[in-house]
């Protein structure tokens, strides 16, 4: 209880940023705004930040890629897991299994999981973020697309392959990473002014995208569809953190890539699988609630999960 406690106190300056930007976003604020905020976050700050931090890889500890395994392991143990349960509990077909399966597997990592990761695991944990940031959107586009298309029509296209792999490679995000990669392999020196303005930057980008979350989650709302959500919820915070803590432990990893995989496992719902939703045109209210909700369980299942983690690495 005394680790709860601490990680719940470490944590709970951030989602108070959260849902503070929920109140002001509820409360005489303009849909655009949020928007405008949103770019910036996405196009400029956050990979500035991320940028800046893996440049100097040369720096920090490696990272054993081994973390991979756990993280997607879990991811596709999850996705089949979600789908018999949207199929058996709920009787979906298997477009909106596909969704309802993404929806307990897509994290949140970019706006909730790197500033929690930086806060509660330290600077060494960011290489293991980058790293599963990097090969996430790929990984689950690719599998959600495929479970589509299978669905469909029986079949999933090299052309669909190559669109997905083309739209992760125009991601900021991505190519801030793989940037920053590359300048710590050559082992470049940035300039002095550069490297202030990155400073500058990439320390507005957590508490900035953490507001930006909590506007964007006034758009969604809490819909209707109770059980399918809180189900989605189990899955998410619940199920996957438990299923990589396992991969983890078998594979033998370290305790700072378990740590980083298993926080990043059970953050919340990310806001792409609501757009992947609408494209689709199912399950909009049933994802959308699950942002909403997943967000708030998260205060309180993420504190509970490290403390155990912390615990049973004592």
């Amino acid at each position: 209880m005394t680790a709860f406690w601490q990680f719940f106190r470490l944590f709970a300056p951030l989602f108070a940023i959260v849902f503070a930007g929920y109140a002001l976003a509820s409360w005489r604020w303009r849909r655009e705004w949020t928007a405008l905020l949103s770019k910036f976050i996405f196009v400029v700050a956050l990979p500035a930040l991320l940028f800046h931090m893996v440049s100097g890889l040369r720096s920090l500890p490696p990272v054993d890629a081994r973390l991979l395994i756990a993280f997607f392991g879990s991811c596709f143990a999850v996705f089949f897991i979600a789908r018999i349960v949207a199929a058996r509990c709920f009787g979906m077909d298997g477009v909106s299994q596909s969704i309802f399966a993404l929806a307990g597997i897509f994290s949140n990592n970019v706006l909730l999981g790197l500033p929690i990761a930086r806060l509660a695991l330290g600077e060494a944990s960011v290489p293991a973020v980058a790293l599963v940031l990097v090969f996430n959107s790929l990984t689950l586009w690719t599998l959600v697309s495929i479970s589509i298309e299978w669905a469909r029509h029986g079949s999933f296209s090299p052309a669909g392959f190559g669109k997905t792999v083309l739209g992760v490679l125009k991601n900021p995000i991505v190519v801030a990473i793989l940037a920053g990669v590359l300048v710590s392999a050559m082992g470049l020196k940035l300039p002095h002014w550069i490297g202030r303005t990155l400073d500058v930057t990439s320390w507005l980008a957590a508490p900035a995208a953490l507001l930006v979350l909590g506007m964007g989650l006034v758009e969604y709302g809490i819909r209707l569809e109770w059980s399918q959500s809180l189900t989605i919820c189990a899955l998410k915070l619940v199920l996957q953190p438990l299923i990589v803590w396992a991969i983890a432990a078998a594979l033998g990893l370290p305790p700072l890539e378990t740590s980083v995989v298993v926080l990043l496992a059970s953050m919340s719902t990310g806001v792409n699988v609501y757009l992947m939703a609408t494209h689709f045109r199912t399950l909009q209210g049933t994802v959308a609630s699950s942002l909403v909700l997943s967000t708030a369980l998260a205060a309180l299942t993420v504190p509970a999960l490290l403390a155990l983690l912390h615990t049973s690495m004592q």
